[in-house]
Protein backbone atom coordinates (compact mmCIF):
# COMPACT_ATOMS: atom_id res chain seq x y z
CA UNK A 1 0.00 0.00 0.00
CA UNK A 2 1.30 3.40 -1.18
CA UNK A 3 2.05 6.06 1.72
CA UNK A 4 0.06 8.72 1.25
CA UNK A 5 1.53 12.25 1.47
CA UNK A 6 0.84 15.10 4.10
CA UNK A 7 -0.48 17.60 3.14
CA UNK A 8 -1.62 21.10 5.02
CA UNK A 9 -5.31 21.22 6.76
CA UNK A 10 -6.87 24.53 5.04
CA UNK A 11 -10.46 23.69 7.11
CA UNK A 12 -12.78 25.84 5.17
CA UNK A 13 -10.40 28.98 4.54
CA UNK A 14 -10.57 30.24 1.53
CA UNK A 15 -7.08 30.78 -0.23
CA UNK A 16 -5.66 30.72 -3.58
CA UNK A 17 -4.02 27.45 -5.12
CA UNK A 18 -0.01 28.43 -4.98
CA UNK A 19 -0.45 28.83 -1.15
CA UNK A 20 -2.00 25.54 -1.00
CA UNK A 21 0.43 23.97 -3.02
CA UNK A 22 3.17 25.83 -0.77
CA UNK A 23 2.11 24.61 2.47
CA UNK A 24 1.38 21.38 1.68
CA UNK A 25 5.23 21.22 0.66
CA UNK A 26 5.91 22.88 3.71
CA UNK A 27 4.17 19.98 5.86
CA UNK A 28 4.94 16.80 3.65
CA UNK A 29 8.74 17.92 3.45
CA UNK A 30 8.54 19.06 6.97
CA UNK A 31 10.58 21.99 5.98
CA UNK A 32 9.07 23.85 9.25
CA UNK A 33 11.16 21.07 11.71
CA UNK A 34 7.89 20.70 13.72
CA UNK A 35 6.96 24.80 14.45
CA UNK A 36 4.53 26.84 13.98
CA UNK A 37 4.43 28.86 10.84
CA UNK A 38 3.15 31.61 8.68
CA UNK A 39 2.95 32.25 4.48
CA UNK A 40 3.17 35.68 3.68
CA UNK A 41 1.45 36.56 0.01
CA UNK A 42 3.56 40.06 -0.70
CA UNK A 43 1.58 40.08 -4.24
CA UNK A 44 -2.43 39.76 -2.45
CA UNK A 45 -1.12 40.91 0.90
CA UNK A 46 -2.04 37.89 3.12
CA UNK A 47 -0.84 36.17 5.87
CA UNK A 48 -2.03 32.46 7.00
CA UNK A 49 -1.15 30.81 10.16
CA UNK A 50 -0.21 27.36 10.65
CA UNK A 51 0.19 25.13 13.54
CA UNK A 52 3.19 22.95 13.65
CA UNK A 53 1.12 20.14 12.17
CA UNK A 54 -0.14 22.23 9.27
CA UNK A 55 -3.58 23.05 10.18
CA UNK A 56 -4.38 26.27 9.33
CA UNK A 57 -4.93 28.82 12.41
CA UNK A 58 -5.86 31.93 10.59
CA UNK A 59 -5.58 34.12 7.88
CA UNK A 60 -5.59 37.86 7.51
CA UNK A 61 -4.96 40.74 5.32
CA UNK A 62 -1.14 42.33 6.04
CA UNK A 63 0.29 45.84 5.27
CA UNK A 64 3.93 45.49 3.63
CA UNK A 65 6.90 47.67 3.04
CA UNK A 66 5.88 50.27 0.60
CA UNK A 67 8.48 49.18 -2.05
CA UNK A 68 8.41 46.08 -4.27
CA UNK A 69 11.20 43.55 -4.21
CA UNK A 70 12.53 40.57 -2.66
CA UNK A 71 15.93 41.33 -0.74
CA UNK A 72 16.75 44.12 2.04
CA UNK A 73 19.22 46.83 1.30
CA UNK A 74 22.15 45.81 3.13
CA UNK A 75 22.49 48.09 6.38
CA UNK A 76 19.10 49.15 6.11
CA UNK A 77 18.16 47.67 9.75
CA UNK A 78 21.16 50.14 11.15
CA UNK A 79 19.43 53.32 9.58
CA UNK A 80 17.07 55.44 11.41
CA UNK A 81 13.44 55.02 9.99
CA UNK A 82 13.99 58.76 8.67
CA UNK A 83 16.82 57.84 6.73
CA UNK A 84 15.66 55.01 5.01
CA UNK A 85 14.88 56.07 0.86
CA UNK A 86 11.26 54.86 -0.21
CA UNK A 87 13.14 52.79 -2.80
CA UNK A 88 14.70 50.79 0.68
CA UNK A 89 11.43 49.74 2.19
CA UNK A 90 11.03 46.66 1.19
CA UNK A 91 9.23 43.35 2.97
CA UNK A 92 12.21 40.15 2.04
CA UNK A 93 11.26 37.17 0.47
CA UNK A 94 12.66 34.11 2.63
CA UNK A 95 12.65 31.76 4.53
CA UNK A 96 12.82 33.08 8.26
CA UNK A 97 13.06 31.49 11.63
CA UNK A 98 10.94 33.97 14.17
CA UNK A 99 9.98 34.50 17.80
CA UNK A 100 8.73 36.51 19.48
CA UNK A 101 10.43 39.37 21.44
CA UNK A 102 10.22 43.20 22.63
CA UNK A 103 10.32 46.18 20.38
CA UNK A 104 11.69 49.65 21.63
CA UNK A 105 8.11 50.25 22.91
CA UNK A 106 6.37 47.82 25.58
CA UNK A 107 4.20 45.32 23.05
CA UNK A 108 5.67 42.23 21.75
CA UNK A 109 6.66 41.80 18.31
CA UNK A 110 7.39 38.92 16.19
CA UNK A 111 10.61 39.13 15.05
CA UNK A 112 11.21 37.78 11.41
CA UNK A 113 14.79 39.06 10.29
CA UNK A 114 16.04 40.76 13.59
CA UNK A 115 19.28 42.00 11.26
CA UNK A 116 17.55 44.41 9.24
CA UNK A 117 14.58 45.09 11.80
CA UNK A 118 11.96 43.65 9.70
CA UNK A 119 8.99 42.37 12.17
CA UNK A 120 5.30 41.19 12.33
CA UNK A 121 3.38 43.18 14.75
CA UNK A 122 -0.07 44.80 15.10
CA UNK A 123 -0.89 47.28 13.08
CA UNK A 124 0.44 50.53 14.47
CA UNK A 125 -1.61 54.00 13.90
CA UNK A 126 0.70 55.74 11.66
CA UNK A 127 -0.27 59.34 10.54
CA UNK A 128 -3.57 60.23 10.02
CA UNK A 129 -2.77 60.24 6.14
CA UNK A 130 -1.24 57.05 6.56
CA UNK A 131 -5.06 55.09 6.74
CA UNK A 132 -3.47 51.58 8.17
CA UNK A 133 -6.61 50.75 9.27
CA UNK A 134 -8.74 51.69 6.44
CA UNK A 135 -6.03 50.08 4.37
CA UNK A 136 -6.05 46.90 6.03
CA UNK A 137 -10.03 46.88 5.59
CA UNK A 138 -9.80 47.46 1.40
CA UNK A 139 -10.80 44.03 -0.63
CA UNK A 140 -8.06 44.92 -2.97
CA UNK A 141 -4.16 44.56 -2.17
CA UNK A 142 -3.36 47.83 -3.74
CA UNK A 143 -3.22 49.91 -1.23
CA UNK A 144 -1.47 47.67 1.56
CA UNK A 145 2.27 48.98 1.00
CA UNK A 146 2.84 51.45 3.35
CA UNK A 147 5.27 50.16 5.64
CA UNK A 148 9.26 50.74 6.15
CA UNK A 149 9.54 46.87 5.32
CA UNK A 150 7.62 45.63 8.73
CA UNK A 151 4.13 43.36 8.18
CA UNK A 152 1.74 45.02 10.14
CA UNK A 153 -1.71 42.96 10.98
CA UNK A 154 -4.99 43.49 12.66
CA UNK A 155 -4.89 43.21 16.13
CA UNK A 156 -7.05 40.34 17.18
CA UNK A 157 -5.20 38.63 14.80
CA UNK A 158 -1.78 38.76 16.21
CA UNK A 159 -3.04 38.52 19.90
CA UNK A 160 -5.04 35.56 18.92
CA UNK A 161 -3.21 33.60 16.32
CA UNK A 162 0.40 34.49 16.01
CA UNK A 163 0.68 35.32 19.84
CA UNK A 164 -1.09 31.81 20.42
CA UNK A 165 1.23 29.97 18.10
CA UNK A 166 4.90 31.21 18.97
CA UNK A 167 4.45 31.80 22.53
CA UNK A 168 7.01 29.77 24.26
CA UNK A 169 8.62 28.39 20.94
CA UNK A 170 9.92 29.83 17.70
CA UNK A 171 8.72 29.29 14.18
CA UNK A 172 8.87 30.06 10.87
CA UNK A 173 7.77 32.77 8.65
CA UNK A 174 8.23 31.97 5.07
CA UNK A 175 7.62 35.21 2.79
CA UNK A 176 6.83 34.63 -1.05
CA UNK A 177 8.88 36.45 -3.43
CA UNK A 178 6.97 38.79 -5.81
CA UNK A 179 9.85 39.52 -7.88
CA UNK A 180 12.10 36.17 -8.01
CA UNK A 181 10.87 32.79 -9.15
CA UNK A 182 9.55 30.89 -5.80
CA UNK A 183 12.23 27.93 -6.16
CA UNK A 184 15.06 31.01 -6.28
CA UNK A 185 14.02 31.83 -2.71
CA UNK A 186 12.85 28.39 -1.72
CA UNK A 187 15.67 25.38 -3.62
CA UNK A 188 13.77 22.81 -2.72
CA UNK A 189 10.62 23.95 -3.33
CA UNK A 190 8.09 21.40 -5.42
CA UNK A 191 4.45 21.53 -5.82
CA UNK A 192 2.18 18.97 -3.66
CA UNK A 193 -1.44 18.98 -5.05
CA UNK A 194 -3.94 18.85 -2.55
Amino acid sequence: MAQQTVRADFAATPAPAFIRLFANWVVASADNHGMSFLVLDKVSAQVFAFDRLGKILGATPALLGAAQGDDSVPGVGNKPLSAIKMSERTTPAGRFVSSLGRDLGVKNILWVDYPNAISLHRVVKGTKKDRRLERLATPTAQDNRISFGCINVPVNFFDSVVETAFTGASGVVYILPEKRKLVEVFPTYRDIAS
